[in-house]
């Protein structure tokens, strides 16, 4: 009979010496097998990382511009939402763990249907003689597209304004300046008329209505929207002269919605009356192409062009006016506006990735979809690169990956009527995102031009770009074997310091404003552009008209996408390193260099007034001692950083929080003068154009036109307060970076 298991295991047991050769035997055996080594963190981060850029690819990017751009999608239009429905889908599919819509209720604004907006030529009886277009000539392939709405200034005043006309030039603050005090030119009860390019369209406005002026006629000059040697569209990339750029004259100054100046445009909110809006200009404001305005200012007499600065390329003198020469010195310019502002519902889509670590830390990555017409280039270059990005991190959750901190993916809505999609969404989150966010990545246009990258940022994330695009091939023909930062540099260093590629200050005009300039989140954007020192031309010539197509960028911008993948890859890298880096990849000691180099140069400026500098006992002084401790206090942090326990999550977790709140310390909560909702003590856009990024803003406004200023003693009182103002922030930000007590 066979002996039970029960049975065989007693006579084990009763065999103390058999026992314990067995056990002898099987601890040997454990400790002595070889050990198969797991790859550390550092390992699999960087290979996470690899994997992420090698799923990017040329083809979905092209593809998702093709199906993004293939009718016109303005924002409060039905085809917008649609949009935003479809990229809400195929978020949901790529596998994020939620893609919602996120509606408002905001002030927009829309051409009158029935009563077009255009410019005429009046007689001495009243006669209309000359009319501009009411539209401009589609492109082939787009004729039968309807929803094109025609050239518009968005937001513009109603009216039909009667008077002589004047040319400004390019309607800039020194232009104005240029009339009034050195030629003797009053704008008072004129209409004027200045090219596009140079500055923010709202800012030209602004001045024009500070002049006086009735109303405002923008247009394009080749001189600014035509490269040489370059046909119009479709047979090259220039603007066509029926083509005329549309876009908003709001001087919101970071207010987002107009009737909802500070919160977010819900269905409770208290809203301002229409006429009441934050920055809706008074008079009305109407865009026309070249071909319109070579009739208007071959008609001009009065006074020559001060300099040639003032011409553009158009076969006219450039008389300043006021008014019409010789036959025509009898004729008016009359305007007819009609646009009506109205409240609409606008969609964002807000999609996450939570973070399997740290879900309460955010780094978003955001960028508008609503187009003025189809958007070939603004925005959607930048919203399928965003579509790309999405799919890849997508694919890596869904293969079982997290990041350490939750990712945030926004496609926002009416960027192009004042970034109000992005602002609302900041105004409603902002508590939690004060709170939360370690960084905003935009991805607006990816490419603006084709010649080399173009990057502005906080200088918290100077480094970190650095080293990604020195891992990053540049697409750049003539480049093929070398990295990014290489063709970058050989192209565009910068001008401090020409070891270095240069990168520009945030400004505003894209979506980052809120969280950057209101909020104090650490920001960035990255993009292609055209060469800054050869190419004249202003911006990118069809910017904001009909002629903005995917075949312009197919057949001329970016045939091979290649430049849209660059783009992708290190968008794609900066936010994958800010969301899994066991280190936030912040340096502090970058800001310290910075401040040393704006807190010189505002000096310098300031020395131009050397003698009311003692006469009014105006000292940089305290400035400059705050920021040398501020560069102490960074040297010291980093030094700290470096010996950090990484197994010590408390301890990481102290310093990434100092990390993260750097930026938030520059936040003055009272923000600048006459400017409250930009509130970075360091950084904010120029009074004087909103896309430029200033530095130390409250001083250099309270400087600007100082000898200009009736009351000399109470104007240098004003930048005595704002050093003051500058000094104690930047010393507040370096106690920010001290040993945690």
């Amino acid at each position: 009979m066979p002996r039970s298991k029960a049975g065989t295991l007693c006579a084990w047991l009763g065999c103390p010496g058999l026992l314990g050769c067995f056990l002898l035997g099987f601890l040997a055996g454990w400790f002595t097998k070889p050990i198969e080594k797991s790859p550390n963190s550092s390992d699999v981060h960087q290979n996470m990382r690899k994997k992420l850029v090698a799923e990017m690819k040329v083809e979905n990017i092209k593809q998702f511009l093709r199906s993004f751009t293939k009718l016109p999608h303005l924002a409060g239009t039905e085809q917008n939402l649609l949009l935003a429905k479809q990229i809400q889908g195929q978020w949901k599919e790529f596998g994020l763990d939620s893609a919602e819509l996120v509606h408002y209720d905001v002030l927009l604004s829309y051409p009158n249907e029935k009563q077009p907006n255009y410019i005429s030529v009046i007689d001495d009886q009243g006669n209309e003689i000359f009319n501009t277009s009411l539209f401009e000539p589609p492109p082939h392939g787009y004729e039968n597209v309807s929803d094109i709405l025609p050239p518009y200034n968005a937001f513009s005043a109603q009216g039909e304004p009667e008077a002589d006309l004047v040319y400004v030039n390019y309607g800039r603050t020194e232009d104005f300046f240029k009339l009034e005090r050195e030629m003797g030119i009053n704008c008072t009860g004129k209409i004027v008329i200045v090219r596009y390019g140079k500055i923010f369209r709202g800012n030209k406005v602004k001045n024009a209505i500070l002049a006086g002026a009735q109303g405002i006629i923008l247009y394009s000059d080749p001189a600014d929207y035509c490269a040489p040697g370059v046909e119009a569209y479709p047979n090259g990339w220039n603007l066509p002269g029926g083509g005329a750029q549309r876009g908003n004259v709001l001087n919101l100054n970071g207010a987002g919605d107009p009737l909802t100046p500070g919160y977010p445009a819900k269905e409770y909110t208290f809203r301002y009356k229409v006429n009441e809006g934050v920055g809706i200009p008074k008079i009305p404001v109407h865009p026309i192409g070249y071909h319109d305005a070579e009739v208007l200012l071959r008609a001009m007499g009065g006074s020559a062009a001060p300099d040639s600065s003032w011409k553009g390329s158009l076969n006219v003198p450039y008389n300043i006016g006021p008014g019409f020469a010789g036959n025509s010195s009898t004729r008016k310019v009359r305007m007819h506006v009609h646009t009506n502002n109205k409240i609409t519902r606008i969609y964002n889509v807000i999609g996450t990735l939570r973070g399997a670590v740290e879900p309460d830390r955010y780094i978003i990555l955001g960028g508008h979809r609503d187009a003025w017409v189809f958007g070939g280039i603004d925005p959607t270059t930048g919203a399928a690169v965003l579509q790309e990005i999405v799919r890849s991190f997508g694919k890596m959750k869904m293969e079982g990956w997290r990041p350490k901190r939750t990712i945030i993916f926004a496609s926002w809505d009416a960027e192009e009527f004042g970034l109000l999609g992005s602002t609302e969404w900041a105004e409603e989150n902002a508590r939690v995102l004060q709170e939360r966010a370690v960084a905003y990545i935009n991805s607006d246009s990816s490419i603006e031009g084709n010649y080399t990258l173009r990057v502005d940022c906080t200088p918290l994330l100077y480094k970190l770009v650095y080293n990604l695009t020195k891992e990053i091939l540049s697409p750049d023909e003539g480049y093929e074997s070398k990295s990014l930062y290489e063709s970058w540099l050989e192209k565009d260093p910068a001008s401090e310091n020409n070891s270095c590629p240069r990168i520009n200050k945030l400004g505003s005009g894209s979506d980052f404003e809120a969280y950057f300039q209101r909020l104090g989140i650490a920001s960035g954007r990255v993009r292609y552009t055209k060469n800054r020192k050869a190419d004249k031309y202003s911006n990118y010539p069809a910017y904001h008209t009909v002629y903005e197509t995917f075949e312009l960028v197919e057949k001329f911008y970016d045939p091979t996408f290649k430049k849209h993948l660059t783009i992708a890859q290190l968008r794609g890298k900066l936010v994958y390193e800010l969301a899994d880096s066991q280190v936030i990849p912040f340096d502090c000691r970058d800001y310290g260099e910075a401040l040393k180099e704006y807190s010189n140069r505002i000096y310098k400026l300031a020395k131009k007034h050397e003698e009311q500098l003692k006469l009014y006992k105006v000292s940089f002084d305290p400035l400059f001692s705050a920021v040398v401790n501020f560069s102490k206090a960074a040297d010291e942090f980093h030094r700290r950083l470096e010996q950090v326990d990484k197994k010590d999550p408390v301890t990481v977790r102290i310093m990434n929080d100092q990390l993260m709140y750097i930026e938030r310390a520059f936040i003055d909560p009272l923000g600048l003068p006459g400017r409250k909702f930009y509130r970075h003590v360091i950084f904010a856009p120029s009074s004087h154009n909103k896309y430029a990024g200033e530095s130390f803003p409250g001083i250099y406004d309270a400087l600007f036109d100082i000898e200009g200023k009736a009351d000399q003693s109470e104007a240098w009182e004003e930048v005595k307060r704002q050093i003051s103002i500058a000094a104690f922030t930047v010393q507040a930000a370096a106690g920010t970076l001290k040993e945690v007590a």
